[in-house]
């Protein structure tokens, strides 16, 4: 492979070391056990002490990409104390668990195995009584891992309405208001049926601000959406006849109030529940920014909380990285560029890729013929869209070497395929399954 300047598989490594350590930084057992520990009979989370001489029964209870080893380390900490348990998580995405039953079932597309769990989580739930405490594992993927549809919808339903929520762009926030209010266990329903057992939830968070209330759809917190919200996003998208009927109708059936809305603030499920995030993208960007620093470079953290269309929020870095090249500004290279966040691709073509991948390629073409500079962009979970690879790198002379194999950037851009031109150019990004999701990370190096 042939690379402009001898410097860029240097400066590939490092941006590889980097999102590494990052990811080292999110590593769910880790963070259980930074925040949980056991000190005789008092469970200590965070700054809360639970008195297990108090509680009848402990249940383990969750869903997402992380459970699993969330899981194993508080059957590490608590050991027999756990009384069962229940946790839905994607598949492969496994740990060795002896307490806790463990159920792989379909994400992003929710499928028949995850309603099962859902529907087994319910029950358990609902038998726990006011002598008994819950902990709630939450991470990145609980939503689509947690499919209980409300009564007249299927999972059918719901497969087919997420289909069309993400192909028509609509963010994370809008996608979770929608889960919310055709589901049994989001928007705080699962602190609901709990009730009034006792319940923590640990979280990791996957999505932009942290927000509780978003993150797996917030099953254990005060629902800020409603109905009307999910109308509007109908509205907002022009989807309203390529849903489900019965979804629409269910909607619909909702804002004219004859469907209960989501818990609020103030309901009394919420007076025993309690929520901890326990991991974030601005912890693994943190964890990124030291390492960037002993590697030598002079580091900036853009944000956490970048969202919007995946090309222009390339380009906007490709230019800040041709800036530090000209002027020095807005640092002195050697430079690292860090961001995070989660953004969104619009599907025009039928190529395969995802929006790590579709970042990197945008960028390889706004950064041609520049000085070194290396761009890695992957998902913190190792899956970017519907592929096996977490993202994608590529470089200065990224279109050089395409040109030199008959490769358009252009075209695959235009076709949404950027899985393809990084697979004929050996610059996928693949980490297999990370057992964590903290949203994506973003490294951008110049020299």
């Amino acid at each position: 492979m042939q690379h402009k300047s001898n410097k860029i598989p240097g400066m590939r490594n490092d941006a590889v070391n980097i999102f590494y350590e990052g990811l080292q930084a999110v590593e769910p057992g880790a963070a259980v056990k930074n925040y949980c520990r056991l000190d005789d009979d008092q469970l200590i989370i965070g700054d809360w002490i639970y008195d297990l001489e108090e509680y009848n029964n402990l249940y383990v209870i969750g869903a997402g990409k992380a459970a699993a080893p969330m899981a194993a380390t508080l059957e590490r900490i608590l050991g027999q104390r756990i009384t069962s348990g229940i946790i839905n998580v994607k598949y492969k995405h496994l740990a060795d668990l002896k307490r806790v039953k463990l159920i792989e079932a379909g994400h992003p597309l929710p499928d028949n195995n995850g309603q099962r769990g859902a529907g087994e989580i319910l029950d358990l739930v609902q038998n726990a009584e006011n002598n008994d405490l819950v902990i709630c594992l939450i991470s990145g993927g609980g939503s689509a891992l947690l499919p209980l549809p409300f009564p007249g919808l299927s999972l059918q339903d719901k497969q087919d309405t997420i289909k069309v929520l993400l192909a028509c762009s609509a963010t994370i926030h809008e996608i979770n208001t929608i889960r919310k209010h055709t589901s049994m266990l989001k928007g705080g329903r699962l602190a609901q049926a709990a009730y009034p057992a006792a319940i923590v939830s640990l979280i990791l968070s996957d999505v932009v601000g942290d927000d509780l209330d978003v993150i797996a759809s917030g099953p254990t917190v005060p629902d800020s959406s409603t109905f009307a919200q999910c109308i509007e996003i109908l509205n907002k998208y022009d989807i309203i006849n390529t849903l489900p009927e019965s979804v629409v109708a269910h909607i619909q059936a909702g804002a004219e109030g004859e469907v209960p809305e989501t818990p609020k603030e103030g309901d009394p499920a919420f007076k025993k529940t309690r929520n901890l995030i326990i991991g974030s993208n601005m912890d693994a960007i943190m964890a990124a920014e030291q390492r960037a620093k002993h590697l030598g470079y002079n580091v900036l953290v853009l944000s956490s909380m970048i969202e919007g269309e995946t090309r222009p929020v390339a380009y906007v870095h490709g230019a800040i990285a041709r800036e530090i090249i000209k002027t020095g500004n807005p640092l002195a290279p050697p430079a690292c560029i860090l961001s995070g966040g989660e953004t969104t691709v619009t599907l025009k073509g039928t190529g395969l890729g995802g929006r790590n991948q579709e970042f990197a390629l945008a960028a390889a073409i706004d950064i041609d013929g520049s000085e070194d500079i290396v761009v890695l962009s992957a998902g913190t979970d190792g899956t970017d869209g519907p592929t096996d690879a977490a993202g994608a790198l590529s470089d200065n002379a990224t279109m050089k070497r395409a040109a030199a194999m008959g490769l358009n950037p252009h075209h695959f851009l235009a076709n949404n395929d950027s899985y393809h031109f990084f697979q004929k150019l050996g610059d996928l990004f693949v980490t297999g399954p990370t057992n964590t999701n903290v949203m994506d990370l973003r490294i951008i190096l110049v020299k």
